[in-house]
């Protein structure tokens, strides 16, 4: 699970300059330059660390005089009251990254944590729960990483990755079949081609074109069982659209290979975390 430090920095940068464009007025002219501060990375409730870097650098970044010590590792369980981190240097630096550390590592903390809910609920079925592109703008990295951190998966990262017909794609198609046969001769042996289906009745056309896999879309629990049974392991089969928590085991029962849930980076709640001063001198 290890983040490439150059897409880090690139973010922390930007947030860093968002938040304080022209510097920390309000630190600037309370604490005198030589403070210095001791504080400490809390949870305010239980979850899965994911972020421990992210936040490191938000810290550091501006002043290798702060100095940062992440406990709980990415990918760890923690509980409600547990030190995540300390932290120690120039007050005024500490309290210009607190706000952009604790944006990140409480987002990538609280994906780590629904997607490890999700996988513990997929259990024993051979299901993978896998996300989505549906990221936040520029921290599409930060978000992938949360969710290997809880233990899921990622699919393609982006659009130069695999091939992935969608119902957009196919609807300016006349021949599925011989629009993804022709797409496979042109392309390198080593590119993924996935089709998403909305109705059974797409099937059969699809699959005569030997994809890599069939998404199946909306479809409900008895369609999905239906459409393993036919695709009978000549592709993998992904089943998508509005699967929760309430549903998500249900749907690893169909037998499907890969269930993608955007929901858990589109619309996921950031973690109580918070970063508590301890000593001031």
């Amino acid at each position: 699970m290890m983040l490439d430090r150059t897409a880090v920095e690139a973010v922390v940068r930007m947030a860093l300059a968002e938040d304080a464009p022209y510097g920390d007025v309000t630190s600037e002219t309370l604490v005198p330059a030589a403070t210095l501060a001791d504080a400490v990375l809390v949870a305010r409730e239980p979850g899965v660390m994911a972020g421990g870097a992210v936040f490191s650098c938000a810290l550091t970044l501006l002043d290798e005089r702060v100095e940062v010590e992440v406990l709980v590792a990415d990918g760890s369980r923690f509980a409600a009251g547990e030190v995540l981190a300390r932290v120690q240097g120039p007050a005024r630096s500490v309290l210009r990254g607190e706000r952009v550390g604790l944006n990140l590592v409480q987002r990538m903390s609280g994906i780590a944590t629904l997607t490890a809910r999700y996988v513990e609920a997929v259990a024993g079925t051979g299901a993978r729960v896998v996300d989505t592109r549906k990221t936040t703008p520029g921290l599409r990295a930060l978000e992938r990483h949360a969710v290997r951190a809880g233990g899921g998966h990622n699919h393609r990262s982006t659009l130069s990755d695999a091939v992935m017909a969608k119902d957009n794609h196919l609807a300016v198609v006349e021949d599925i079949t011989a629009a993804l046969r022709s797409a496979r001769e042109r392309l390198p042996h080593t590119m993924h081609i996935e089709v998403e289906v909305d109705s059974l009745d797409q099937l059969d056309a699809v699959l005569a074109a030997e994809p890599d896999t069939v998404m199946l879309d909306n479809f409900t629990l008895e369609d999905l069982r239906t459409g393993v049974e036919r695709v009978a392991g000549r592709a993998l089969v992904e089943a998508s659209g509005g699967i929760t928590l309430d549903t998500v085991a249900e749907v690893a029962a169909t037998g499907v290979d890969i269930i993608s849930v955007g929901a858990l980076t589109h619309s996921v709640r950031a973690l109580d975390l918070g970063l508590d001063v301890v000593v001031g001198r």
